[in-house]
């Protein structure tokens, strides 16, 4: 269509127009710049709200300021939890992975194929729908800046569950906290710094690369879990207070994630993107040690009050009303459907969800328009065995009321409005109160297992990943742990790796998935003492073999860490890179393995990882 000038405008066009003054200019192009500020400001409220999503890796619900603890400093999180609302019992999984395969899908983990924390307990099946990827198709920006440990691999990696940007780390942890190597889509980047300030500054970016838009920003910190490492400002001001080292780091770590909450929250008043976005603050688990913690019983790894319990703050200015307060029981579950519903955006394509959305609980008001009334509901904790996942080492059942407990097949009841504590057992007090728990609970374990708990092998050579690791500690050992092969840790946790191999008829073993068949290259990443120069091993997956042999010797101590206590996990440590060969790899599932004739030196041959790449 053709555009047809006003008439005032071709009229005055017939003549000149009159001078203006000074005062008159400015005064009109003021004038024109608070209308267009209207305007944008009128279509920012327009806009779909922003996300942004943050979590702490082992932060219990009593490292919060405002929940009675006198020794910790969160000005920041205590004014986030005042501006808004705060979700009085708000429960997670026990542990890491779990929680946030539940808080991604507002699924019960176990429905995921989430069953651990390594060795692809962690990974979720790449059918699971997240609310990343429900974001990524209503049009956000998506990016995720932290932890993930859902997943190493495409399409497990953050880049294929529906986030566009990601940096941080897809371990269960990390090694070094201060000036240490990260990844940014896939690539390894060096970077320089603490890490929960680097994270921020990543968060930051992202916002503001995409203040125009709406976006889903995700921030699940790693601290602080350990290793114990902080920077000498926040360790020193609580070791003043005579604390120990590891409770000093710790409080020291919780106050920098206090001061980074800042940053962010700034950053949108800056932006003005205060009253369109909705902040939530959340922790993955109870506290990683024996702290305050409100004197509930348990901490990280228990189904009990104390290691699922945790905090949720949530802000939305005008939306959100300060200071109110959740009552009912309410669960990462449910923030799926809570933030879609919020966000107008569609759950079209989600599997069956577990979680409800928690918006009648935040407005006052059901669909309807009615008075909420909350109906009551049964939540449910599990706590997988990490070699046996179809055996259960604990399971809780948590009600307005109750809370039912089995630990080592002993079934437990506590009052929890009367005995908070859980010290007083009511099992055989309320003998029907427990066998309808027991009922529900085995009832509802039979249900969320029934997928089973199938290893989720790593795909290799996907075309949006065409190299793949396989980390040591992912490796299934053979026959088993400590028969000839061991982990260099206790239990093979994440960074681990492969060592004291003193039977030749012992081998690592990765499940694999080929999507494309073809010509692979081989490198192996290993440590070995002059000893063992000359090394044999074959590299097997399938009908295929690789014979391969280690010329150079390659021996070093683990990396100096600024550790405040000393750690359980791994050290950090250098690693000699073996360019094998090249390996065929026929299209489907099958496992690759490594033999090797006997080692001079067990205690020294390690392998770190052995990666795959597609010509």
């Amino acid at each position: 269509m053709r555009h047809v000038p006003p008439q005032w405008l071709t009229q005055q066009k017939r003549k000149s127009f009159p001078k203006l003054s000074w005062h008159r200019l400015i005064f009109g192009l003021v004038a024109i710049f608070c209308i267009e500020s209207i305007f944008l400001e009128n279509l920012k409220a327009d806009q779909q709200p922003n996300v942004l999503l943050i979590m702490t890796d082992d932060q219990g619900w009593g490292d919060i300021q405002a929940h009675g603890n006198d020794t910790l400093e969160t000005q920041v999180l205590d004014e986030l939890r005042a501006d808004g609302a705060t979700f009085e019992r708000f429960y997670v999984s026990p542990v890491c992975a779990p929680t946030r395969a539940s808080l991604l899908t507002g699924r019960d983990y176990p429905r995921t194929g989430v069953y651990g924390v390594t060795r692809t307990a962690e990974t979720m099946r790449s059918k699971e729908v997240t609310m990343a990827e429900l974001f990524q198709k209503a049009g956000y920006a998506t990016g995720a800046f932290g932890k993930w440990h859902n997943g190493a691999n495409y399409p497990h990696h953050p880049n294929g569950q529906g986030f566009d940007e990601f940096f941080g780390f897809c371990a269960g942890h990390w090694n070094n906290y201060f000036d240490t190597v990260l990844e940014h889509n896939k690539q390894e980047v060096k970077t320089d710094g603490y890490i929960t300030d680097i994270l921020t500054d990543e968060a930051i970016k992202f916002i503001q690369q995409h203040k125009s838009e709406p976006f889903f920003c995700y921030v699940p910190y790693n601290a602080p879990h350990s290793p114990w490492q902080v920077p000498e400002s926040y360790f020193q001001k609580y070791k003043e207070l005579g604390l120990s080292n590891e409770l000093a780091c710790c409080y020291g770590m919780v106050e920098n994630i206090d001061w980074n909450v800042g940053r962010l929250l700034t950053l949108l008043e800056k932006l003005n993107l205060t009253e369109n976005t909705i902040v939530l603050f959340l922790t993955d688990n109870g506290p990683n040690t024996d702290r305050y913690n409100g004197d509930m019983r348990g901490r990280k790894g228990s189904v009990h009050e104390g290691g699922t319990r945790v905090p949720l703050f949530m802000k939305w200015p005008k939306k959100i009303p300060a200071g109110l307060s959740v009552k009912p029981i309410t669960a990462h579950l449910d923030l799926l459907p809570t933030l879609t519903e919020l966000c107008k955006v569609s759950m079209e394509g989600t599997l069956p969800l577990d979680g409800k959305s928690l918006v009648p609980l935040l407005t006052g008001e059901t669909a309807n328009g009615k008075a909420v009334d909350w109906p009551k509901r049964m939540l449910f904790t599990y706590r997988t065995r990490q070699d046996q996942p179809d055996e259960l080492i604990g399971m809780a059942a948590r009600t307005d009321r109750w809370r039912a407990v089995v630990e080592r097949n002993k079934w437990m009841l506590f009052d929890m409005v009367a005995d908070p504590g859980q010290e007083h057992d009511l099992a055989e007090e309320k003998p029907k109160v427990m066998e309808r728990f027991r009922h529900a609970m085995e009832k509802r374990w039979k249900d969320v297992s029934k997928s089973g708990f199938d290893k989720v092998p790593t795909e290799v050579g996907h075309p949006a990943q065409v190299a793949v690791k396989l980390s040591g500690h992912e490796a299934f050992l053979m026959p088993k742990q400590k028969e000839g092969i061991d982990y260099s840790g206790r239990a093979g946790w994440a960074n681990d790796w492969i060592t004291k191999w003193t039977d030749n008829g012992a081998y690592p073993s990765w499940p694999i998935h080929v999507v494309e068949e073809g010509d692979y290259r081989v490198l192996l990443h290993y440590q070995m003492a002059e000893a063992d120069e000359g090394l044999k091993l074959t590299i097997q997956a399938g009908d295929s073999t690789l014979k391969t042999s280690i010329q150079e010797p390659f021996k070093k101590e683990h990396l100096p860490s600024p550790d405040r206590e000393p750690r359980k996990e791994v050290y950090e440590k250098e690693w000699a890179t073996l360019e094998a060969g090249t390996i065929h790899l026929a299209k489907g599932k099958s496992t690759l393995e490594i033999h090797i004739n006997k080692v001079a030196r067990p205690e020294e041959f390690e392998i770190k990882a052995i990666s795959l790449i597609k010509e």
